[in-house]
């Protein structure tokens, strides 16, 4: 039997649906395709001059060289426990001309640490991958008294009260630093600052009695005697420092924990963009260039691709929820 010609009316309603959803698709793959046609700003919750920011600074030259077009721009936004600048990245379009650098206090610290946060560390991003991970350290003024971590400890429990600085209220020196003075059964005071390089600055002045800090920060100043590092995070001695100590080694195991750092999209950034930027990063960490820049500022290229980062962020998460309940420490959002 002859098959009936389709009503008129229903071919149209089928030729509306197809032009209907055809431009958008359309256009998607050609602005993947074109990507990136405008600058790529990286939103860093840090100030300017920290490691942080020298991190931020390299990659951007390197994702510019293996992306050609208008470059990658870093943009700093510090502030609010690093809340100000990753909500704005949370918040950003997601067209793949916001990404974020983040670590382990931006994206996954806040979610225990901060009440009321206003992202979400994992829902409101989409995982790129993992680049580095550093070490922390607790240094002291070179005109401390104290020569190791038993002898500070010591001065906190003789009637006086240690001063502390941070990079900042609920950030991993800070955490790091009061599960110290907890476990250590100290009196002492905390010294909040808007990053880290001005918590630097004071320690070496001697303002402040110690500073937990990313190695990064404060190596060079270690080598050059102007700090004295009391213990690191690290899981061996570093070879051209064999006089300072393991956390482990001070007897103060708890506090080696890692800093990491990551590149991270606003959820719904096109799949295809997260990917080519993923594959991406594993090749630049490799370049020797660029490898040697990062070794000489104290951090350890350790990639993670968009999947695995993604999994190991949630663990952070969880084990964030354990420092805070340890420390105490809670932010308002």
């Amino acid at each position: 039997m002859k098959a009936l010609p389709e009503p008129a009316s229903l071919s149209r309603r089928r030729a509306l649906l197809a032009a209907l959803l055809a431009p958008p698709l359309a256009a998607n793959a050609q602005g993947v395709t074109e990507w990136p046609a405008r600058a790529v700003r990286i939103l860093l919750a840090y100030p300017p001059g920290g490691s942080t920011d020298v991190l931020a600074r390299s990659l951007a030259e390197r994702l510019a060289a293996a992306f050609p077009g208008p470059g990658f721009v870093v943009e700093n936004r510090p502030g609010g426990a690093a809340v100000v600048g990753t909500q704005a990245a949370a918040t950003a379009a997601p067209d793949g001309y916001t990404l974020a650098l983040g670590n382990n206090q931006t994206h996954a610290a806040n979610a225990a640490m901060v009440r009321g946060l206003s992202y979400r560390p994992v829902e409101d991003f989409a995982a790129i991958g993992r680049l580095a991970e550093v070490h922390h350290a607790l240094v002291v003024p070179a005109a401390s008294p104290a020569r190791t971590l038993a002898e500070l400890a010591a001065r906190g429990r003789s009637g006086g009260t240690l001063t502390y600085a941070s990079s900042s209220v609920g950030s991993a020196s800070h955490v790091i630093a009061e599960s110290f003075v907890r476990r250590e059964s100290l009196a002492a005071t905390h010294v909040p600052y808007r990053g880290g390089a001005q918590a630097t600055t004071d320690t070496v002045s001697g303002v402040v009695d110690f500073f937990v800090s990313t190695w990064p920060q404060v190596a060079a100043l270690v080598r050059e005697g102007r700090l004295r590092c009391l213990g690191i995070g690290s899981p061996r001695r570093l070879p051209d420092l064999p006089d300072v100590p393991t956390f482990a080694d001070a007897g103060a195991p708890y506090m080696a924990v890692d800093a990491w750092f990551g590149l991270f999209a606003p959820k719904e950034t096109p799949a295809a963009i997260v990917s080519r930027l993923s594959d991406a990063l594993p090749r630049i960490l490799a370049e020797p260039d660029f490898g040697a820049r990062l070794a000489g500022l104290g951090f350890q290229p350790a990639p993670l691709p968009a999947a695995e980062f993604a999994a190991f962020q949630r663990a952070e998460v969880a084990r964030w929820e354990e420092l805070a309940t340890l420390t105490g420490i809670r932010l308002e959002g």
